[in-house]
């Protein structure tokens, strides 16, 4: 009996996992497939788009003998602000080389600017 309550947790606990997983799957506009985020480092010209504004990011190094942020994680960071004003997507983003400060081992500051797109894809444009 005991082995039967086991499995059904199990598969009951496996199945909300995917089926939460697959909830949480978000939706672009457009993406970058190199990092899984619609963050650019040039422009879109194949689109209208209206200038939010812009977005800057921070990534640092927990420790001295951690690794410099990856671009992925530099261009996530840029997304996640820029997510929160409405954007679509980030164009012309731009990082420096990570750097000690004061309060950080390595500091890597990361710019973009956050764009809402005019048209959806497939639409046809105003006119």
């Amino acid at each position: 009996m005991r082995g039967m309550v086991l499995a059904a947790l199990i598969v009951g606990g496996f199945a909300v996992s995917t089926a939460a997983g697959a909830a949480e799957a978000p939706k672009f506009v457009v993406v970058n497939p190199d990092v899984g985020v619609p963050v650019f480092p040039n422009d879109i010209t194949d689109r209208p788009y209206e200038v939010l504004g812009e977005v800057k990011a921070g990534v640092r190094k927990a420790t001295i003998f951690s690794k410099d942020a990856s671009q992925a994680k530099i261009y996530r960071e840029l997304w996640e602000r820029a997510s929160k004003l409405g954007a679509d997507a980030v164009v012309k983003a731009t990082y420096g080389d990570s750097h000690v400060t004061a309060f950080s081992w390595g500091s890597t500051a990361a710019t973009g600017i956050a764009v809402k797109f005019k048209t959806a894809p497939g639409a046809p444009a105003a006119k």
